[in-house]
């Protein structure tokens, strides 16, 4: 599936990736290739992403992302609000 993560000052992530685990209103849940539609609201929390492999490399376009030390294809992302939106395989991320 394909994410995009995007801010008010820029896009932050445009890439294909596996998952995508957001922090909702309800709580975190995680997208995966084929999820229903969906709308959400997000709270203050961390953006998750598996990517497809380890190579993804974090210039000053993607440095507000950050790898996990124990598992290089994870990236995370604080945010401290935003809305979700999944449709066609298309995640669209809209930040704070």
């Amino acid at each position: 599936m394909y994410l995009e993560i995007v801010s008010p000052e820029a896009t932050l992530f445009s890439s294909e990736v596996d998952s995508v685990v957001v922090p909702g209103v309800n709580g975190e849940f995680e997208m995966l290739n084929n999820h229903a539609p969906i709308v959400s609201l997000l709270q203050e929390g961390v953006v998750r992403i598996k990517t497809h492999s380890q190579n993804i490399v974090l210039d000053e376009l993607h440095s507000s992302l950050s790898k996990l030390p124990e598992d290089n294809k994870i990236l995370t992302l604080k945010i401290n609000s935003g809305t979700v939106e999944m449709k066609d395989n298309k995640v669209i991320v809209l930040a704070d």
